[in-house]
């Protein structure tokens, strides 16, 4: 997912996290004076959490919903077939268990007899199918549908080459779902935590149309139920008492904020308005250390930050040269040690550390970055441009400091290498990702990407060309061939080496800039209990609890 288990991943990305956060495991939140009463167990009387959540969504519609802030808001409205314990690790959600047939293609799933709906009806296997069908149906305007082809039929119906009604999903009766695939596909039940495989209620749907995600109209099957939404402001859920363990959920209600700007949630976590924020500002990370060093989490998350190029447009179309001399001029050492500085690793491929995953990375990843630049050089001059010529471009980012201070500093390291001239423009979130989205004006963009399951082939199917959410507009034939070799082939081995050709081929082409590979960073209150970092940087509300303070 846009800026989406186990921890498994380098030694080099556990070292960093192992020296940022000491062990990495959930810290005891009693540890801190007066915390937790006269036991340092008591619950605190008010059951009420304040998360910093970046920006606004753009819909709360978990099948055309986009981007981290939508989805931390929508692991608490709905539930899929499976959940996440607070490790990260897939545990059962509305199915309280599966079968998987022996060639890895078919999956059963028993619903729970007692999953219900926030309105009290019964959760049944005809809301999923009829959820599935709705993700892949192409009136939908789902950007996220194609995550659904390892399905029968699913690449056929996003296509508008066959009916929904084809989806290989089947009700075999209330509580039996079975699901067929094109070929086995082992992290299918890490997939099913996704928004987009997630159930809706139809009768709710069918009645209030693109307006059933509203307040008073969201019908919802998780742990909580939408109250207020109130623009730029908040957004407040309170526990939906007709969710099948609620009686295990202690947190009553939970507000989330849009807060683009680093530096106000920071100030806004030290007046104790907020108990969890969304990130941390760049320049006062130092700071952080030193004076909220026990409030800082920091851990291992699989995502990479990189910039994009329109490659559907000059200058970028058809200029590999210009592409690679620009990533080439980016000096990634800097931007890690001395802008983000939180233990981000310098990336020169594009998929994040994933088990069972071999790399990719371009040979001038193992030069000194003086070599870097002097090939730079020479290849921005192949491609038309020179100090009397020089290319002039813009940068589009999403609004934040962070960021800013990102794209300003590769901005002046294309100035002092090559003499390129940048223009830095930015965007409300949901502004941006529609001009991402459509093309027309951008050149380079900002971007991060979070793997919306533990795979390779979360970050490998972004660039195929019929993917909604490729935004650089990449289009290579040679490219898709192995990115679907790869999703029908059997030998997980075979798979992953199919799949590190793949990525050869991207970073030869370079419609991309990688930068880092992502750490999460969270400052949390002392009396927040339950939470435990994981490399997904996925929580859920239900799991949290506030301790007396």
């Amino acid at each position: 997912m846009p800026d989406g288990f186990a921890l498994p991943c380098r030694l080099g990305i556990v070292a960093t996290v192992l020296l940022l956060t000491g062990c990495g495991g959930e810290s005891d939140p009693r540890s801190a004076v007066g915390i937790g009463g006269q036991t340092g167990q008591e619950l605190a009387a008010d059951q009420t959490l304040h998360v910093g959540n970046y920006a606004e969504p753009q819909t709360l519609d978990p099948h055309r919903a986009e981007g981290v802030p939508a989805s931390n808001i929508l692991r608490d409205l709905y539930e899929g077939l499976t959940s996440e314990a607070p490790d990260g690790a897939v545990v059962p959600g509305v199915a309280a268990s599966w079968e998987v047939s022996a060639d890895g293609r078919v999956y059963t799933f028993r619903l729970r007899d007692d999953a219900r709906w926030s309105n009290g009806d019964p959760v049944t296997a005809e809301d999923f199918v009829y959820g599935f069908r709705r993700t892949v149906n192409p009136a939908t305007l789902s950007h996220y549908s194609s995550i659904l082809e390892p399905i029968d039929n699913a690449a056929a119906i996003i296509a508008g080459e066959q009916p929904p009604e084809t989806l290989g999903v089947e009700a075999v009766d209330a509580h039996t779902l079975v699901i067929r695939l094109t070929g086995p596909t082992p992290y299918l039940p890490g997939l099913l935590n996704h928004s987009t495989t997630y159930p809706v209620h139809r009768r709710s749907v069918e009645e209030h149309g693109n307006r059933f995600a509203r307040p008073g109209q969201l019908i919802g099957n998780g742990a909580y139920r939408l109250a207020e939404w109130n623009v730029q402001s908040h957004i407040k859920l309170v526990r939906n008492e007709h969710y099948w363990d609620d009686k295990a959920t202690t947190i009553d209600t939970v507000f989330y904020y849009p807060i683009e700007n680093q530096d106000t949630e920071l100030k806004r976590f030290r007046a104790d308005e907020l108990d969890i924020t969304n990130d941390i500002p760049y320049q006062q990370l130092n700071w952080i250390r030193e004076n909220l060093g026990s409030d800082l989490v920091v851990s291992a998350y699989l995502g990479s930050y990189y910039f994009g190029y329109n490659v559907t447009r000059p200058p970028f179309k058809g200029n590999a040269k210009l592409r690679r001399a620009l990533s080439l001029a980016v000096d990634r050492d800097i931007i890690t040690e001395r802008i983000t500085n939180a233990g981000e690793i310098p990336a020169y491929g594009w998929v994040p550390p994933v088990t069972g995953y071999p790399p990719a990375e371009p040979e001038w990843a193992g030069w000194t970055q003086a070599e870097r630049n002097a090939e730079a050089r020479q290849l921005y001059a192949q491609a038309g441009y020179s100090a009397e010529r020089p290319l002039t471009v813009e940068i589009l980012y999403n609004t934040s400091e962070n960021h800013k201070r990102t794209s300003v500093a590769i901005a002046s390291m294309w100035k002092e290498t090559l003499g390129v001239e940048t223009k830095l423009l930015n965007q409300e979130w949901k502004v941006f990702l529609d001009t991402r989205r459509r093309k027309e004006t951008t050149e380079v963009f900002r971007a991060g990407w979070i793997g919306d399951y533990n795979d390779a082939f979360s970050f490998s199917q972004l660039m195929h060309s019929a993917n909604e959410m490729n935004h650089a507009g990449y289009a290579s034939p040679a490219y898709d061939a192995l990115i679907d070799s790869a999703a029908s082939e059997q030998n997980t081995d075979v798979r992953a080496a199919i799949l590190a050709r793949a990525e050869a081929q991207l970073l030869e082409d370079m419609p991309i800039i990688p930068v880092y590979f992502y750490v999460s960073k969270h400052l949390v209150k002392q009396w927040v209990g339950g939470r435990r970092p994981n490399i997904m940087d996925h929580h859920y509300t239900k799991n949290f609890y506030i301790l007396e303070h």
